[in-house]
Order: structure tokens, then sequence, then C-alpha cells
């Protein structure tokens, strides 16, 4: 059998429209239909982490002596294609658009609400 090669690091940053502190909501998967804050965004890996969605546990071993061991239960993250921004005042989840206004400055947009995010 032949060994695997470790597969490297994307290098390439992939240009997201989901930005950390955004309101998402999954529309696919286990956890389809949850809502929740964006943690933290993974650019060079497409990927977004969301509060309380596609919860992991993992068991810790005590590093010390007289120290136990604990059960963590942490979010991993979702691919950022699994999620859509999601508008609270509506209660709708809905596709963004980018706007640029007449000083030139650019905005993000709900494309169903026309909600502005920035």
């Amino acid at each position: 059998m032949a060994a695997t090669t470790p597969r490297a690091k994307p290098t390439v940053r992939i240009k997201m429209r989901i930005k950390k502190g955004d309101t998402v909501q999954v529309i696919t998967g286990k956890d389809k239909g949850k809502t929740g804050e964006v943690l933290r965004t993974l650019p060079y890996e497409n990927r977004v982490i969301v509060q309380g969605v596609n919860l992991r546990t993992r068991h810790v071993k005590p590093t010390q002596e007289g120290e136990s061991g604990r059960i963590l239960t942490e979010e991993a993250s979702l691919h950022a294609s699994n999620v859509m921004l999601y508008s609270s005042t509506n209660n709708v989840a809905s596709r963004v658009g980018i706007v640029v206004e007449k000083d030139g400055t650019k905005k993000r947009r709900l494309k169903k609400t026309g909600e502005l995010l920035d």
C-alpha cells in the first residue's frame, strides 16, 4: 500500500461575504435551520465557526498531577456554502449582494429584504 503524503494547506485566500459577528442560518446538514453568530471565519479554508452549531465533544487528559480530566464541548467549523446570512428583524435567510454607495463605499445588502449590513 502506498503511503499518502499530507495535504498541503491552500495558499489562496477566498473572498467571503460572511464576517465575524454576522447572524447566519444553517441551510444544510444535521444542524439545518439553526441560527447563530459567526465567532470566527477561516478564509483560507472557506469555513466559518458558528456559535452553538456543529458541536463536538473532546476528552482532555489531565496535564498535571492531581488535576482531573474533563470533557469539552466546542464548535467545529462549517463550510461557508452551508450557511446564509439571516435577518433577525424579518426572520428570513437571504443571499447577500454588494452595493456601491454614492460616496464610493461598498456595503453588504440582503437581497430579500434590502437591509444594509455594514
